[in-house]
């Protein structure tokens, strides 16, 4: 059993995937740091054409990474991995509600189920780290607060729903930073789609996120928001599908795949 953190920082992602099959249930941003992240949501694939058309037609959000064949739970993102296993934890869906939180989907798995791996704004942290941009979140050890905004999703067949974003606080002199460094990574939900004026987005309390948890801001800190996969789950609430599998928002799957990948300048 994993009985420390305190490496953490200096994981590989096949370490990390090993801690969370034998039951590790964290936060995964600022673990392995460098290698991206990705949103999952696997779904019956009679749901999976809707599920891609509302993802082509919501990008920022909704970024998709890679798809899998029905049945698959594997991934190109990392070989040897299981999609069914490592994760820290996972959430059944029926009807648009949680049913259980899972520490693997083995036994809920089925032949007909299609995964996709999304962005996720994880992936931009490392560089902001490097660019000297603070991650309050990393910092306190909690999820990133995630919130359901005012913003409709473009529709797709079934799918439709509100946009989620991420919230970080970041000091007022480096958000031209942030927004320099997140925007040259738009597969991973890009430059941020709100800064400053929450209401703007229908946010009435930073202190009660929808999902993840509160984060501390500090003085001179702006609420500066991001696109977030967790959109995905928001139109699974709104759909309410007989049948879905997700990740647990804040706790990824952590593939081989460098950050720099994704960065397009």
């Amino acid at each position: 059993m994993w009985s420390t953190m305190q490496d953490s920082g200096s994981w590989t992602p096949k370490r990390a995937r090993a801690a969370f099959r034998d039951g590790l249930d964290v936060p995964t941003s600022g673990l392995a740091p460098g290698h991206t992240q990705v949103n999952v949501l696997t779904v019956p694939r009679e749901y999976a054409y809707d599920v891609l058309l509302f993802a082509q037609r919501n990008p920022v959000p909704c970024p998709v990474l890679e798809v899998t064949d029905p049945g698959s739970w594997r991934s190109v993102l990392a070989p040897g991995a299981d999609l069914r296993t490592d994760l820290p934890g996972y959430l059944l869906w029926e009807e648009g509600q949680v049913s259980a939180k899972l520490p693997n989907a083995t036994a809920v798995w089925r032949e007909d189920l299609v995964t996709f791996l999304i962005g996720c704004s994880f992936s931009f942290e490392t560089l902001l780290h490097d660019a000297g941009v603070p991650l309050r979140h990393v910092e306190q050890g909690t999820a990133v607060p995630m919130f359901l905004t005012n913003r409709p999703c473009n529709p797709a067949g079934r799918m439709h729903g509100p946009m989620v974003v991420s919230m970080r606080p970041i000091p007022a002199r480096l958000v031209s930073k942030a927004v320099q460094v997140s925007g040259m990574m738009p597969a991973v939900h890009g430059a941020p789609v709100q800064i400053g004026d929450p209401e703007a987005l229908g946010i009435r309390d930073l202190g009660r996120p929808d999902f993840g948890d509160p984060v501390e801001m500090r003085d001179g800190d702006v609420p500066v928001f991001w696109g977030c996969g967790v959109t995905t789950q928001a139109a699974l609430m709104a759909v309410k599908p007989p049948f879905a599998i997700s990740h647990i928002p804040g706790r990824m799957f952590i593939t081989d795949v460098r950050d720099t990948e994704y960065r397009i300048a």
